[in-house]
């Protein structure tokens, strides 16, 4: 079957389900364990089809064996931010989810691509390989993408152009040591460095490094939730229109850089099956040494240490 099930009816559940209704992607079911909420919503906008023109059905329900067989899942259920606290915070509140969860998706969508979509992305899509059993190439961490998305909104702005002609590329922890590379981004093609200088460049980086802690602190109440669900989106477009496009997203690591027992951010290529291909950057010594510090984080938290 190649519907798409959410689990998780909150705002990024919802949210996603409604911009792949936007996209036509495909069928989607929302799951949500307290009985009505999945479904009222789900209904919700469904109701709006007539008017937005969609034409996929939604559906919600408050069972986890109703995703069966489906052709990707997306989890975006768990505990979230609220200000003043770090992604890594909610690693003990959101593991057990993962542990609970991972063995019944292997076993009611084992050809599924599951997304991460819950924080902290890194550590629970390290732990959901681990607990499903689930090749790496099929399960994905919503991290880099939103990144780099975030960027693309920055560079746009500094540079009064629109978004979709700017590429941006970030990798890495989907945290403040997350790693911009501004020599893989561009605008039309045009490489970065040759349209901003080097100050503007770093100043915007570090704008991106702290976009979502500045959601959360301006709505006080809640993370963001229209750019990752957005972001799930896209995925779940290139999943179900096997189209390859390359997005950078959390994918466990078997020897990139030398790290084998961490999840982070690296650019692939994404069809049907899930991740198709790894590319892996050039990194300067210092990106290198971020990179490798920040895979060591999301190792201790795995282990039960400290992020």
């Amino acid at each position: 079957m190649s519907r798409v099930s959410i689990i998780g009816g909150g705002n990024v559940g919802a949210n996603a389900g409604f911009f792949i209704a936007e996209k036509g992607v495909t069928d989607v079911l929302l799951v949500d364990i307290q009985p009505g909420l999945a479904r009222g919503k789900m209904l919700d906008i469904m109701e709006a089809a007539p008017i937005r023109r969609y034409r996929n059905m939604l559906a919600g329900s408050d069972s986890i064996e109703d995703i069966k067989g489906s052709q990707l899942v997306v989890l975006a259920a768990g505990a979230i931010r609220a200000p003043g606290m770090r992604r890594e915070d909610l690693y003990t509140a959101n593991a057990g989810l993962i542990r609970s969860l991972a063995p019944q998706i292997a076993r009611l969508a084992p050809e599924a691509t599951v997304v991460i979509a819950t924080e902290p992305v890194d550590s629970l899509t390290c732990l959901f390989v681990q607990k499903s059993g689930m090749p790496r190439t099929r399960v994905l961490g919503l991290g880099g993408i939103l990144d780099s998305t975030r960027f693309r909104v920055l560079i746009s702005r500094e540079l009064n152009v629109s978004t979709e002609i700017v590429s941006a590329m970030v990798i890495g922890r989907h945290s403040d040591d997350m790693i911009c590379l501004p020599r893989y981004c561009s605008v039309s093609g045009v490489p970065l460095p040759l349209l901003l200088s080097a100050e503007r460049i770093a100043y915007i980086m570090e704008e991106t490094r702290t976009a979502g802690d500045l959601v959360v602190e301006m709505a006080k109440r809640s993370s963001s939730y229209y750019a990752p669900s957005a972001a799930v989106a896209e995925l779940a477009d290139s999943v179900h229109m096997n189209l390859n496009r390359i997005f950078p997203v959390s994918i466990q690591l078997q020897g990139e850089y030398g790290v084998e027992d961490a999840a982070l951010s690296l650019p692939v290529v994404i069809g049907e099956k899930g991740v198709v291909r790894v590319i892996v950057p050039e990194l300067t010594a210092k990106e290198k040494s971020v990179f490798l510090e920040s895979a060591r984080k999301v190792a201790a938290a795995v282990k039960g240490g400290a992020a």
